[in-house]
C-alpha cells in the first residue's frame, strides 16, 4: 500500500512467467503410440484422435507386426479447462506444458489446434528445472549408477550315472502262533465267527416264544386279545330232495 503500482507495458514488455506455467498443450508426435489414455481421462472431452493399423516388415527370422499410427491428434482449447490430466496419465511423454499462451483468436472455431500446431508448441517447452541441492538423483540416473549384480554360479549338473541297487534281502515267512499251554487250539478268540455271533449284547432279553393257535394276524386284531380261543365255525347246512320233489332241509 506505501509502494507504487507499476503496470507492466505489454505486449512491449513481456511477463516473466515461473517455470512450470500452464499455457498451451504440446504434443511429441513420436512418443504417440495413441493408446487413446489421454482422451478417455479428459474430463472435458476435449481430445480426438484417429490412427490406423500398420503392419511393419518382420526381421529375419521373425514374425511382421501391426502398429498403431496416428492419423490425428488434435486439443479443442475453447473447451480445455488447463487440468493436465492427459499430461500426467501419457505413459511415455508424448504432451508436455508450454508456458506459451499468445494464441488468442477472434473466432472460437479456430482454437481447435491439430496436431501440425501442437508440435510446433513443443520447441517452446523449457527444460526441466534442475534439481534442488540435496534432493535424491532421478531414477533413471540411479538405475545406470547401480552396480552390476553378479550371476549366480550355475548349479553343477546331476551325474547321469544309475544309483547302486541295494541289495535284496529274503522275506521271513509269516510267524505261527502257537496257543498257550492248557488251551486246547480252536478255543480262542479268532476260533471263528459263530461263537462271535452266539454272543447276546448286554441289556437284550431273550425272545418268548409263544405257541402256535392257528389263528391269523386278522382275527387277533379284531379281538384285541391273543389268548382268545378261536371261534368255532358255524355248521354246513346241506339240502336233499324226496320223492315228491320237495327239498328237505337237514342239519
Amino acid at each position: 500500500m506505501l509502494s507504487r503500482s507499476v503496470t507492466q507495458q505489454y505486449p512491449e514488455v513481456r511477463p516473466d512467467l515461473p517455470p512450470r506455467s500452464r499455457g498451451v498443450i504440446a504434443l511429441v508426435e513420436e512418443n504417440c503410440t495413441v493408446c487413446m489414455l489421454c482422451a478417455r481421462e479428459c474430463p472435458d472431452w476435449c481430445i480426438y484422435i484417429d490412427s490406423h493399423k500398420e503392419t511393419l516388415p518382420a526381421p529375419e527370422g521373425g514374425r511382421p507386426r501391426a502398429r498403431n499410427m496416428l492419423d490425428r491428434f488434435a486439443i479443442d482449447f475453447s473447451l480445455c479447462m488447463y487440468c493436465g490430466i492427459c499430461i500426467e496419465v501419457c505413459p511415455f511423454d508424448a504432451l508436455f506444458w508450454s508456458p506459451e499462451f499468445e494464441y488468442a483468436e477472434g473466432d472460437i472455431r479456430n482454437l481447435l489446434h491439430e496436431k501440425e500446431k501442437l508440435a510446433a508448441w513443443a520447441q517452446t517447452v523449457p527444460p526441466p528445472p534442475a534439481h534442488e541441492p540435496g534432493a535424491e538423483p532421478p531414477k533413471e540416473l540411479a538405475a545406470t549408477s547401480r552396480p552390476v549384480r553378479p550371476r549366480p554360479a550355475p548349479a553343477p549338473k546331476a551325474s547321469t550315472a544309475p544309483a547302486p541297487e541295494a541289495p535284496e534281502v529274503p522275506e521271513e515267512p509269516p510267524a505261527r502262533r502257537v496257543p498257550p499251554p492248557g488251551r486246547p487250539p480252536g478255543t480262542g478268540p479268532s476260533a471263528g465267527h459263530a461263537s462271535v455271533r452266539a454272543i447276546r449284547p448286554p441289556g437284550a432279553l431273550p425272545k418268548k416264544e409263544t405257541p402256535s393257535t392257528g389263528e391269523s394276524s386278522a382275527e387277533k386284531l379284531s379281538t384285541g386279545r391273543d389268548d382268545v380261543p378261536p371261534k368255532a365255525a358255524p355248521p354246513e347246512q346241506t339240502s336233499s330232495t324226496d320223492s315228491s320233489g320237495e327239498p328237505e332241509e337237514e342239519t
